[in-house]
């Protein structure tokens, strides 16, 4: 996702994005449900470059995934071909196998979304939640306590 710059400011990630012909509808607007897939790539995103952890390893070698399994949003304002909008990302509230995370999407000052999604640590090959493990769990526990600084790098 991250087409643009990414940063931490005390306890939020943030991902500048540029909205893209293939994000809108006829109307020129992001068609609703690419804001779910820019959900997922600001996840990855927070993963990679937030947490310094790789996603894709997660994935393809520790056979862990990150499903959403809850989701709310509220849709402010339309986000129009051509903004550079920028989505922060909030740990909320780390579970023991789930983590709840609240996103804002803004362009310039402008609120245009607002969304909470809950995410499961799901063993890939059962098919079935599992814990968080304790090395991502301590790196997530640093961010959500503002300890993370990537800013400078």
């Amino acid at each position: 996702m991250s087409d643009l710059d990414c940063r931490i400011f005390g306890d939020t990630f943030y991902s500048d994005m540029l909205v893209r012909f293939s994000h809108c509808d006829p109307a020129g607007i992001v068609f609703y449900p690419q804001y779910f897939i820019m959900f997922n790539g600001l996840v990855e995103d927070w993963f990679n470059q937030g947490l310094g952890v790789n996603y894709a390893r997660y994935i393809t070698e520790r056979r862990l995934g990150f499903p959403i399994v809850k989701l709310e949003c509220d849709f402010v304002a339309p986000s129009k071909i051509g903004e550079i909008i920028t989505l922060g990302l909030k740990l909320e509230k780390l579970g023991k196998s789930s983590m709840q995370i609240a996103v804002v999407c803004r362009y310039r000052e402008e609120e245009r979304l607002r969304a909470r999604f809950v995410l499961v640590a799901m063993d890939l090959e059962r098919q079935r939640a599992q814990p968080v493990p304790d090395d991502l769990r301590g790196l997530m526990l640093g961010f959500q306590q503002g300890q993370f600084d990537i800013n400078n790098l």
